[in-house]
């Protein structure tokens, strides 16, 4: 069952003295899931910081401890007027906590300076990369359910104006064949040509 928790956490940061940092913490209900996170920010453009918890688990912004064991989780920024991609993190690497049982830094981190405006969040599982822009949706992950971890997500969304959980959805299945699968169905066509051209060739004359 798929449940979610907004976390505030008020403080004054450089500048702005509605900027304010917010935790949300969730549960996804099944792997291609995409949850949308909305923000804003106002006056003067500001370094905007993204970063999950919970692949190796740690205390976010608000204070709460967030346990480990979540799945390997990706953050993608985009405008929300076009929807056009501004930014992307997978891995945080030395930014990021370690997992203490599988050693990796596998939480996302993602620091990007933004000008005022409103702006959308994402996060997914890897691999369920952004296609493109937001309108043009998630290619979906290849994973069965969450690679042997669970299904828990933590997000801070760090020195913004106001931030608010958005729509959860699914990436959908693509119908379009990928390139090898044409390569695939032409060869194949070739062949039952040349086996029927075949056949004709060898039956007597009437």
């Amino acid at each position: 069952m798929k449940t979610y928790k907004a976390l505030v956490a008020i403080s004054l940061i450089s500048g702005s003295a509605n900027a304010a940092d917010f935790s949300f913490i969730g549960n996804f209900g099944n792997a291609n899931e995409v949850q949308e996170f909305n923000f804003a920010v106002t006056g003067a453009a500001r370094e905007v910081t993204l970063r999950t918890w919970s692949y190796a688990g740690g205390s976010n912004s608000e204070g709460t401890v967030i346990a480990r064991g979540g799945f390997d989780p990706m953050v993608t920024l985009f405008a929300a007027s076009s929807g056009a991609r501004i930014g992307f993190s997978d891995d945080g690497g030395a930014l990021s906590a370690r997992d203490p049982v599988s050693g990796h830094t596998w939480d996302s981190f993602l620091t990007h300076l933004l000008s005022p405006g409103s702006y959308t969040a994402t996060v997914t599982q890897y691999s369920n990369f952004p296609r493109g822009s937001l309108t043009d949706g998630f290619q979906g992950t290849g994973h069965t359910g969450f690679n042997g971890r669970d299904s828990h997500w933590a997000l801070d969304v760090l020195n913004v104006e106001g931030a608010s959980l958005g729509s959860s959805h699914s990436a959908p299945v693509s119908s379009v064949p990928e390139p090898e699968s044409y390569a695939l169905l032409l060869a194949g066509l070739a062949v039952v040509s040349i086996a029927s051209m075949r056949r004709e060739a060898a039956q007597p004359p009437l």
